[in-house]
């Protein structure tokens, strides 16, 4: 089976060969994200983990604590199933799934959509793990990963595919979480990080094993 790395990089490659003006735009954007450390704001392993209370698609109210009295916690946060490169990590993350519980862990994923659109009700059936709803990126915010998203990204997001992120999100269209993976031990503080602002780059599933492991 490829690793999730080698899905997203045949993603990247077929956007390259589709449309390479876009992608183009696109490595100018997360260069220039670099360059002013976009994403360095993010909760660092050591630091406490921000509490969080948001509802699941069945409009449940889930907390950072109730999910810690089963074990520690794999929080990931992604762009919404409208994007190809979350849904790529969702389903690496749900082919691992049995080693993450093995070891202890929850897993849950958060993004801005709305409770009732996060996933579609076919998706969540196939998904083991817990998706959460975060209004305007609130929580995301507190863990340092929001990033309001470049008018050359919003206008292909809008006029190329169709999306109207305003509706989806229920609220804020520009600001969206940096993909971004935080191991939250037992005590609540953060074990493990994967912050990178390119949203084409994701947390390899086997890496957050291993970091899991050395909490066992």
């Amino acid at each position: 089976m490829k690793t999730l790395k080698e899905q997203t990089d045949a993603k990247i490659a077929a956007g390259r060969q589709a449309n390479p003006d876009f992608m183009k735009g696109v490595d100018a954007i997360i260069n220039k994200a670099k360059a002013f450390q976009q994403g360095d704001d993010a909760i660092k392993v050591g630091e406490k983990a921000p509490s969080f209370e948001l509802p699941n698609p069945e409009g449940q109210l889930i907390t950072l604590e109730t999910l810690l009295e089963k074990g520690p916690v794999v929080v990931t946060f992604y762009r919404g199933s409208w994007c190809p490169y979350c849904n790529l990590q969702l389903r690496a993350l749900q082919a691992k799934l049995d080693d993450i519980h093995a070891l202890g862990a929850t897993l849950v994923a958060i993004s801005p959509q709305v409770p009732d659109g996060s996933l579609t009700k076919n998706e969540i059936n196939e998904m083991e793990f817990t998706v959460l709803s975060d209004q305007d990126a609130t929580v995301a915010t507190q863990y340092g990963v929001a990033w309001e998203v470049p008018d050359f990204l919003m206008d292909h997001m809008r006029v190329d595919r169709h999306l109207d992120l305003e509706k989806i999100n229920n609220g804020n269209a520009s600001i969206l979480p940096i993909p971004a993976t935080f191991i939250v031990a037992n005590d609540g503080v953060v074990a493990w990080h994967y912050v990178n602002v390119d949203y084409r780059t994701r947390a390899e599933p086997d890496e957050i094993i291993e970091a899991l492991k050395k909490l066992s």
